[in-house]
């Protein structure tokens, strides 16, 4: 958190000032890690095992929130079951955490008057994801940490408007507020609305379009704010998809590593050079004012699309960012209540249904949107890719605090790039002992996907056997290294974690 949300972390770290207790799991020690109460130290990809083990004593020391399981969940005793089996004892000898500090850290999280799960994208960027994400949810309902102020789950996104995004339906499966693209009469809705027949089938998540590309099943793509050459995982295979396409379009404000590949750049302007919302991850929504003028040819991309559709035969007429949240008001039951008039006065958390509506501080208060909640059952396991003899590292991936995401604007900031010039890959003096290297040495690193060159950083924040780098730069993008493997219900890729070996440069 404290490299990838530092706004998020700070206030972690005042909490802690005020007397918040707080748990601390990741791989590498981070820097989180001194202030935390407790710090587990778990092997990469044994996030459920942690999760179960901690649900496990939680209920076998009366633990739970037994009003709360009662009246406002369903399917406990088949959870219950499942993590029977997961002692301390047992989860010790998967993930690598002593067994006493399993059992410190349930009794502190479910002891909390008031408890909250924070994530970052190393939970939803691997191949156990979506179970990890229900093992996270069977932890706070147990404990009755839902539907109330100050606790819950709370995911961080991997960049500011994540969350406005797919709220406004950038999901192949939905369109605005989450409303299903296979209910009829919510077809019908913005059919009526937009003069256009909508297709009921749901579309393909951004891996299978790159996968479809690379089949020559798509045949044109238009790129909006993306650089998936650099953020993308298998990168050659990428590469490859980009290739096939017969016309590929990239909306952006640099001419990124992506934008190179394309047929016709569209330049955009930032979020200082034009007007509208971004909803953070507390779902609250908050105007952004135009700060300055945008630069050469660069226009804001409700003025490129309005224009693109136009020229498409569309009649689109829209005044400006204004009239189009109206349009959004008036489709979306969760943003109805909110306008440019409101957000004058501050931001708005959806659910906000109406004019008179306050916004919603926290969802679920009395009861789920869905009725009860649901216990699901998840069980352990491995990764998709295992450290061998001929690839004995388990590679991780992250960001650095000086960059941001793959560094289309923080590499251009001498001040920025200064501290954080280029990618390197940090491993444990043990691992470096063994392999000769020292501080600074060049070394290749190979996957079964790919291959770069780097230099080698040695740090004992990073266990033995764990390599980690970051993917802000183009040379030795570790993007080239990770594979694309897809977990089965979410479709999102298991780019967080491959196996690796590392050999010195004669």
């Amino acid at each position: 958190i404290t490299e990838t949300h530092p706004v998020i972390g700070y206030r972690v770290r005042k909490a802690k000032d005020n007397g918040a207790k707080i748990i601390v799991v990741d791989s590498c020690f981070i820097g989180l890690a001194e202030s935390a109460d407790v710090y587990l130290s778990l092997k990469p990809g044994t996030n459920i095992a942690l999760l179960n083990g901690l649900l496990h004593v939680i209920i076998e020391q009366g633990l739970v929130d037994e009003a709360f399981i009662r009246e406002r969940t369903e399917g406990f005793e088949e959870v219950k079951q499942v993590v029977a089996r997961y002692n301390p004892e047992y989860v010790a000898g998967i993930t690598g955490i002593d067994a006493e500090d399993i059992r410190q850290a349930a009794r502190l999280y479910a002891g909390a008057e008031k408890a909250s799960i924070l994530y970052t994208m190393g939970i939803t960027q691997c191949t156990s994801s979506t179970d990890t994400v229900l093992a996270i949810a069977n932890l706070a309902m147990a404990t009755g940490n839902v539907g109330r102020a100050f606790a819950g789950v709370n995911p961080l996104h991997g960049q500011n408007n994540v969350q406005g995004a797919c709220d406004m339906g950038a999901l192949p499966n939905v369109f605005t507020g989450y409303q299903e693209i296979t209910e009829a009469k919510i077809r019908e809705k913005f059919s009526n609305a937009w003069g256009v027949e909508l297709n009921e089938q749901p579309g393909l998540t951004a891996p299978e379009i790159f996968e479809a590309a690379a089949k020559e099943q798509i045949r044109a793509l238009y790129i909006m704010g993306e650089n998936p050459v650099l953020s993308d995982p298998h990168n050659e295979h990428l590469l490859e998809a980009l290739k096939n396409l017969e016309f590929l379009v990239v909306q952006d404000l640099f001419l990124t590593e992506t934008a190179q590949y394309a047929d016709v750049v569209l330049p955009a302007a930032s979020f200082a050079e034009k007007e509208g919302t971004f909803t953070n991850t507390e779902r609250r929504v908050q105007r952004i004012r135009q700060a300055v003028t945008p630069r050469g040819c660069s226009r804001p991309d409700w003025q490129i699309l309005l224009d693109l559709a136009k020229r498409l035969g569309f009649d689109w007429n829209y005044s400006g960012p204004e009239a189009i949240m109206e349009e959004i008001a008036s489709l979306t039951p969760s943003y109805a209540g909110i306008s440019y008039a409101r957000l004058e006065e501050g931001g708005l958390q959806w659910p906000c249904p109406d004019t008179s509506h306050p916004g919603t501080k926290f969802l679920h208060e009395g009861q789920f949107a869905c009725g009860k909640g649901v216990f699901i059952p998840v069980e352990h396991k491995e990764l998709a890719e295992q450290p061998d003899k001929e690839f004995p590292f388990l590679l991780a991936n992250g960001r650095n605090i000086f960059h941001y995401h793959t560094g289309t604007m923080s590499r251009r900031v001498e001040g920025l790039d200064m501290h954080c010039p280029e990618d390197l890959v940090q491993i444990n003096p043990v691992d470096a002992g063994k392999l000769e290297l020292k501080d600074g040495d060049e070394v290749r690193v190979t996957s079964r996907h790919g291959s770069v060159r780097t230099k080698v950083q040695l740090t004992e924040i990073v266990p033995e056997g764990v390599a980690v780098m970051t993917f802000h730069h183009r040379k030795a993008a570790v993007t080239t290294l990770t594979n694309n493997t897809l977990v089965s219900n979410s479709k999102l890729p298991g780019l967080k974690a491959c196996a690796i070996r590392i050999q010195k440069v004669l």
